[in-house]
């Protein structure tokens, strides 16, 4: 949808809710694609996305919903009737109904579930028991499946014949206990003789997951062996469901917005948007408080050596090049390494190979603008040479330290099962800071006495 489109729509939709005009908002969701219609949601206030959601058909209403925020979903739903909740549940796959249940409010869940049909609600019930961030929570019971000693002509007939299935591009093979042995992909079966069976053509070694693996790990192996669904298999390989691209796509970004808001100090809340401003300050207060605690101890080593700096107050004008320098390196060294981790370039095998190649780094850019610096602080700033080395070997010295700084803390972080993206935030930057400022006092105060 381009920008001139967009603003059409919100203008038009909006201009329909103020006149009341039903018949012609029903019309307009005919013409709007429902990823559409949910971007559109995250611009309007809440009386309009509640007057629009009630005029929706139950399987529109449902497309919408698999593409908006928690946030959105819980206060749609949650002013409907519960009835129609029911309604829009039917036309969304297993897992989609498990992640709205997991969202609402138990009690609303719980009448949800005594609506529904019993078959329907032990599938639910049996989903709602995995963590929603692992391979179980992600996966949908909707899978095609046949026995080993079906034949291709059998299997397209079966296939034809199905509907509930989710994503029948690979079709998956089991014995007789539903122990996953294969998998056939829809261009084998078509292009394989009718007469041969499922047995004979299928691959013996398919990639799956157990239901605890996390679903950063499913969005590595699914991403790793370019397929587009990957089966979850319990303990004793028997087969309970699958995960389709679209739920992996969907891990990919959640994961990526989490590591960008951790790396920026803002939480981890990938709603944080739609959040009241007391809301998101409170989300936002503990991880700016390593920066705060930082600045203290910073003002400390100031204080500490504030002889030298009334003597010396050109000193003073090159400390924000120097933990600004500082900073910036040791926020690029963690980003690469973060990145690396979760891409699994990054091991913990290979973490003194890394850290020498960007201490090497740091340690020439370092002594790149800290010759550039000794230069400009002798002679631009009418400062001696003496303070113009003393600011070259503080820059010097906080670029390198810097990047030891940012390779290492994700990687300890890492080791210890702790996210490594926090260590990009606040905590990096502020150790840097301190660091920076203590070195360039300590090597001035040297070389001036």
């Amino acid at each position: 949808m381009q920008p001139t489109e967009f603003n059409i729509l919100l203008d038009t939709y909006r201009k329909f809710i103020r006149r009341g005009a039903k018949r012609q908002i029903s019309n307009m969701f005919l013409k709007t694609h429902t990823a559409d219609t949910a971007v559109l949601f995250r611009h309007f206030s809440q009386k309009e996305r509640i007057a629009l959601f009630n005029e929706m058909s139950a399987e529109y209403a449902a497309e919408v919903l698999r593409e908006l925020d928690e946030t959105l979903v819980v206060e749609l739903l949650t002013q409907c009737d519960t009835k129609y909740i029911v309604e829009i549940l039917k036309h969304l796959p297993s897992d989609d109904e498990a992640d709205i249940l997991g969202i609402l409010q138990e009690e609303l869940s719980d009448e949800i579930l005594n609506l529904m049909k019993e078959e329907e609600t032990n599938a639910l019930e049996e989903l709602l028991k995995y963590d929603p961030s692992t391979a179980g929570g992600l996966m949908t019971t909707q899978y095609f499946a046949l026995k080993e000693e079906t034949t291709a002509k059998e299997a397209i007939s079966a296939l034809q014949e199905s509907e509930d299935a989710e994503m029948a591009f690979y079709l998956y093979v089991i014995d007789d206990r539903n122990h996953l042995i294969g998998v056939v992909s829809l261009r084998q079966l078509v292009t394989n003789p009718p007469n041969k069976t499922l047995a004979d053509i299928m691959n013996e070694t398919p990639i799956s997951v157990t239901t605890d693996i996390e679903q950063g790990e499913v969005a590595k192996l699914v991403s790793r062996y370019n397929i587009i669904a990957i089966p979850v298999v319990d303990k004793e390989n028997k087969l309970l469901g699958i995960i389709t691209i679209d739920d992996v796509v969907d891990v990919i970004r959640e994961e990526a917005t989490e590591d960008f808001f951790r790396m920026a100090g803002a939480g981890k809340d990938r709603e944080i948007l739609l959040k009241s401003t007391f809301g998101a300050a409170k989300l936002r207060f503990p991880w700016l408080l390593a920066t705060w605690f930082g600045g203290i101890i910073a003002s400390i080593i100031i204080g500490v050596y504030k002889d030298l700096l009334t003597n010396w107050i050109v000193l003073a004008a090159y400390m924000p090049i120097i933990v600004g320098m500082g900073g910036n390196i040791g926020t690029q060294s963690s980003t690469i390494i973060v990145r690396g981790l979760a891409t699994g370039r990054v091991t913990l095998k290979s973490t003194w190979s890394i850290l020498f190649k960007e201490m090497r780094i740091g340690v020439l850019l370092g002594l790149t603008y800290g010759i550039l610096l000794t230069i400009v602080a002798s002679y631009f700033y009418d400062a001696n040479f003496t303070i113009g080395v003393a600011a070259g070997l503080g820059i010097l010295a906080s670029m390198a330290l810097a990047t030891i700084t940012g390779t290492l803390a994700p990687i300890i972080l890492h080791k210890f099962n702790i996210d490594p993206a926090v260590a990009a935030g606040p905590f990096v930057t502020t150790s840097i800071d301190i660091l920076g400022i203590a070195i360039y006092l300590i090597v001035a105060s040297y070389m001036l006495s």
